[in-house]
């Protein structure tokens, strides 16, 4: 009972202490700076995911923000394209202030302002002028609370996951002055997973992959008490840089990206991690690291300052004077068991001060003389670094705290702040996911007993329609054939058919059917997450044990065995819901069920509005390689009665062997969700669908974009008896067939994957030649200055050994020309790119190249003003794209 009261007094009293952190005015001032940002009218009815990845005229604009109104935009549209500069609230101010800059720099006057800091420190510190004005830049820290504050969940989520990628500094504790609240943002980390190696050595057994929100690891906090004149955030960014390379993770002052003074972002705790790559040379520290920045004096910000102190392994605390005040604020910490270092930068006379303060609080903090440091103006910057990891590393080796972001929730839960994942929708989500998923043992057994209809029955199902299929074209099919895989088909859908829903099955239905959009979507993200966590430790492996196995699929094998471990995911749930549609519209089909008996004719309509959330359809089973026709067509009927008169359609396809980037291509371009790394082991074609702005689809020429990611269909190699082959080219026809636009990824400019060649050959006999881009990338080159030659040479040699297998197949012998004959490599109108390498340094530390990042927002400019410029091919509406794909 005693427990119950104090815990009651403390969080009436950390409420309190959230009250008396804003006064009144920073209420104004936190509109003021909504105003001045455009970010008033989201405070109602919250930005979304879908709104900030909309297609407009200014996806297509390299441009530079004019006014504090467009930095929010740019913001998005730089982290979307995982653009290291996306901080930068530096405004370029135009002769025509309402009018965006044209493209050519010649063709305009600009005037560059950047913002200097005051010389006086504690001017930066206590600094509380006019808010600033439409010619200077908004602090970054500004911006993204206010944004961040402006957005629904979905769209906080993907904000602070692009900042990981870009190895920014993320939000942890989101101060809101207008609502006298912090939120803790659980959340928004969710959907971060981190891979790294224990050193040592680098091996398989070394190799570790794990939410960031799950893994424990020791944290070490900074924070500032009164006036300090060194940086917590640039001696963080030194701590976590290898070697002489400065990582700026933290945003401080010299950055010239916007340096005004904070106005509503004091009380910001920030977090980052540092995570071994199994390299000694390279690594700071032996294991993860996280490190924790509160921004603002501790005093103004205790509550803050409490949850550090009880989740960091060590609190550093960085000051120039300790007076009274602070003393007694540290005292009441003395039932604390962190560790606490003081790192001081005395001046003004205040070193005796600062000593007699600091030896009262060495018995109430149990410190000694080695946790006081000293750095001044003529301290070495470099040995003061190591001195701060050899405190870390100490710290590591004794037994230590070790937390996870779901432990510090917990903590900041008993302190009375809000945890963003605690809303009734969110909890009554991740409820369903769990009764769905504690029946999960074995992934492999659970599809087999839980979701019945796949497996045998849809293999052999698929089979059956692929040879009725070719029978359709024979010359002359022998009818007596045709009614023996008409029955053999009827047979098998009838035993699909007898059967129900397993009680998983009809749980996820129940989620999908949700009236609450957020409920629904809270629900996807959590079953996401949750079967990820439940797949086979087998899966868990290093990205170059996958190449391994991929390997020792190379010959022979059954079309229908997996190239490797397929995790279960939710397109098998999904997969489960097409096979009941598909097996009941084929009995109604074949008049053997009535029309009226049908209990699964509203299943695609709950997939159409999962692709209008954002969620990727499989468009491809990657279990049997063949395409549900009834489901998709069924589908995109629902698709086309949901946009009315906004269903005019471009269909843009990636193409290419797995692991060579489409799919981190295609989400650094639009911002999408496809699978990408370890996770592409599936070998399912998905689309997801973008909307085209209403005020830009008439100059672009569609309404939305159709997207395809191929995934792991396209293996690349040549089997002895050319099953393989022959499917992976007719797969390859029918997305090509499909599409308006086609991006074809290469890991070499000559490595084009024979399917692909064979897939040419048949679509320039009917004519339809889409829009053709050949991207040469490698995801594991390290990213080096200047641009690397192109040698288009190589795609207009003759053909090698598999372009002349593809002929063969065509039938075309030594009649097969040169590629450089065929359309789609005109030197006049091919488009060869190539892709910088993905990194800036050596992951998992490393952050996403600024060169990887411009040369996809290039492609994807080229992409637009081909759709527009109506270069590619004819647009199609939804119902002309139903009928392609029964054709193809």
């Amino acid at each position: 009972m005693e427990g119950d009261d104090c815990e009651f007094r403390y969080g009436d009293g950390a409420n309190e202490a959230q009250d008396n952190d804003f006064p009144t005015v920073e209420r104004s001032r936190f509109q003021e700076m909504l105003s001045l940002l455009g970010l008033e009218t989201y405070q109602a009815q919250k930005l979304s995911l879908q709104d900030s990845l909309q297609i407009s005229f200014d996806s297509m604009k390299n441009w530079a923000p004019q006014v504090p109104k467009d930095l929010p935009w740019n913001f998005l549209r730089k982290l979307q394209a995982l653009n290291a500069e996306a901080r930068n609230t530096t405004m370029v101010l135009d002769v025509l202030p309402d009018a965006r800059p044209v493209e050519k720099e010649s063709q305009m006057e600009e005037e560059i302002i950047y913002w200097d800091p005051a010389d006086d420190l504690a001017a930066d510190i206590y600094s509380f002028s006019e808010l600033p004005t439409p010619d200077t830049p908004v602090n970054p820290l500004d911006l993204l609370c206010a944004l961040l504050l402006s957005s629904d969940s979905f769209l906080q989520q993907e904000i602070v996951l692009k900042m990981a990628l870009c190895q920014f500094a993320l939000p942890l504790v989101l101060p809101d002055s207008e609502n006298h609240y912090h939120t803790f943002l659980l959340w928004a980390m969710r959907g971060i997973v981190r891979t790294w190696w224990s050193q040592p050595p680098r091996g398989v057994g070394s190799f570790r992959e794990d939410s960031v929100v799950l893994s424990r690891a020791p944290a070490f906090a900074f924070v500032r008490m009164d006036v300090s004149s060194n940086s917590k955030s640039q001696l963080l960014n030194a701590v976590l840089s290898p070697g002489h390379r400065q990582w700026d993770c933290f945003w401080h002052r010299d950055l010239n990206l916007g340096t005004n003074a904070r106005e509503i972002s004091d009380g910001l705790v920030e977090i980052s991690w540092f995570f071994p790559s199994g390299r000694e040379d390279l690594d700071i520290f032996p294991e993860p690291v996280a490190f924790l920045n509160l921004r603002g004096d501790i005093g103004s910000h205790w509550l803050q300052f409490k949850l550090l102190t009880e989740i960091s392994s060590a609190v550093f605390i960085l000051t120039d004077n300790i007076s009274k005040k602070e003393y007694k604020l540290l005292y009441s910490m003395k039932e604390s068991t962190t560790k606490y270092y003081f790192i001081l930068s005395p001046y003004r006379g205040k070193r005796n001060t600062n000593l007699r303060f600091l030896n009262k609080l060495i018995p109430v903090l149990k410190i000694d003389h080695s946790h006081v440091l000293v750095k001044v103006s003529s301290t070495d910057s470099d040995s003061f670094v190591k001195r701060i990891r050899a405190i870390v590393g100490n710290v590591l080796r004794a037994p230590c705290r070790r937390v996870s972001v779901e432990d510090m929730a917990h903590a900041a839960r008993k302190l009375g702040l809000k945890v963003d994942e605690d809303c009734e929708e969110c909890q009554k989500a991740k409820d369903r996911m769990e009764r769905i998923t504690r029946k999960i043992k074995d992934s492999d057994a659970y599809r087999r007993d839980e979701l019945r209809l796949q497996g045998d029955p849809w293999r052999k199902a698929a089979q059956v329609e692929k040879e009725f299929c070719q029978l359709q074209w024979a010359a002359d099919p022998p009818e007596k054939h045709r009614a023996e895989l008409r029955r053999r088909l009827l047979e098998l859908r009838m035993q699909q058919n007898g059967h129900d829903p397993s009680s998983g099955v009809q749980e996820f239905i129940s989620g999908i059917s949700s009236p609450s959009l957020s409920e629904k979507q809270y629900f996807l993200r959590w079953m996401e997450w949750g079967l990820a966590r439940v797949a086979q430790p087998r899966l868990r492996q290093p990205p170059e044990m996958l190449l391994t196995l991929r390997t020792k699929h190379g010959g022979p094998t059954d079309l229908g065995e997996p190239l490797w471990p397929e995790p279960l995911g939710v397109e098998h749930f999904l997969r489960e819901m097409g096979q009941f549609y598909e097996a009941e519209s084929c009995l109604v089909e074949a008049g053997r069920l009535p029309a009226g008996q049908r209990r699964f004719a509203h299943f695609p309509g709950l997939a159409s509005e999962l692709l209008l959330t954002g969620l990727p359809l499989e468009l491809i089973d990657g279990s049997t390689l063949s395409m549900p026709v009834r489901w998709v067509t069924g589908l995109l009927k629902e698709l086309h009665l949901r946009l009315e008169r906004r269903s005019r359609l471009v269909v843009l396809s990636a193409l290419g062997v797995p692991c060579t980037g489409k799919s981190t291509l295609l989400n650094t371009m639009f911002g999408l969700r496809f699978a990408t790394g370890k996770s592409c082991g599936s070998r399912g074609a998905f689309m997801q669908l973008i909307t085209v702005a209403e005020g830009f689809s008439q100059d672009l020429g569609c309404d939305h974009i159709l997207v395809i990611d191929s995934g792991g269909l396209i293996v690349g190699a040549l089997t002895s008896a050319g099953d393989r082959f022959e499917l992976e080219a007719s797969l390859a026809t029918l997305l090509m067939g499909l599409s308006n636009v086609t991006v074809i990824s290469l890991a070499e400019t000559k490595d084009i994957p024979a399917a692909i060649l064979h897939a040419f050959l048949r679509l320039e006999k009917t004519g339809h030649m889409p829009n053709y881009q050949f991207v040469y990338q490698n995801l594991h080159e390290v990213s080096v200055p200047g641009p690397r030659p192109r040698d288009k040479r190589q795609l207009l040699d003759p053909p090698g050994d598999l372009s002349r297998a593809a002929a063969q197949m065509e039938k075309q012998g030594d009649s097969f020309r040169a590629l450089a004959g065929l359309a789609f490599c005109d030197p006049e109108k091919q488009h060869i790119w190539h892709i910088p390498g993905l990194w800036h340094g050596a992951p998992p530390m490393a952050a996403v190249s600024l060169a990887y990042s411009e040369a996809i927002f290039e492609l994807k400019r080229c992409l637009l003003e081909n759709i527009r410029n109506g270069l590619s091919n004819q647009n199609k509406n939804i119902q002309q794209l139903i009928e392609l794909v029964r054709r193809l």
